[in-house]
């Protein structure tokens, strides 16, 4: 018997691992949901499949993602992150993980976690959608309007509606896996 999956993790064993794994499962850690921010961002202009590849590699150059280590990085450690062959490279990108580190304390210190504000969006719990196709799925919503607003009155960079949108699926505050994916009802 086979297994229906949503047609964009198709062709990739690494990118059906995230999707079965990962993709649309509720997120309520402040480290991952940090982790989603800087990957999202770096996503930008690009396929979730290069992002994917380098994950690992963002996970060691990005101290974890400690939000607290990479709050304290310095011009030096932007240009180690700069010419680290490992992960995207573009310097926007990289100064955008460490203010976005910044803003991200300054959330939590405001709300007790980024968990509880993010969630907000969303009054705490996930929006089931039921697409039928992927070509039905949105670039964003007016959710992601407002959060990206949001976000970007706090001082938060790459922080775009789409970038938004992608967070929410990634990090489950939205179900957007299609009506027939083995997933959907899982979720």
């Amino acid at each position: 018997m086979s297994i229906t999956r949503c047609e964009w993790c198709l062709g990739s064993e690494l990118m059906m691992e995230y999707h079965d794994s990962e993709w649309g499962v509720p997120l309520h850690d402040d480290a991952k949901l940090f982790e989603f921010l800087v990957l999202d961002a770096a996503q930008a202009g690009l396929s979730w499949l290069t992002v994917l590849k380098k994950r690992e590699n963002y996970r060691r150059a990005f101290d974890g993602f400690d939000p607290v280590r990479v709050a304290e990085y310095r011009e030096r450690d932007i240009e180690r992150l700069v010419g680290d062959s490992g992960i995207i490279r573009n310097r926007l990108k990289v100064r955008s993980a460490v203010e976005n580190a910044k803003r991200f304390l300054e959330v939590q210190d405001e709300f007790g976690s980024f968990d509880r504000y993010i969630w907000g969006f969303v009054d705490g719990k996930p929006v089931k959608n039921g697409f039928k196709k992927m070509s039905d799925l949105p670039a964003s919503t007016p959710l992601s309007d407002a959060m990206s607003k949001d976000l970007k009155k706090r001082g938060f960079k790459f922080a775009g509606t789409t970038i938004c949108y992608a967070f929410m699926q990634a990090a489950g505050m939205v179900n957007d896996h299609v009506v027939g994916c083995f997933r959907w009802s899982e979720l």
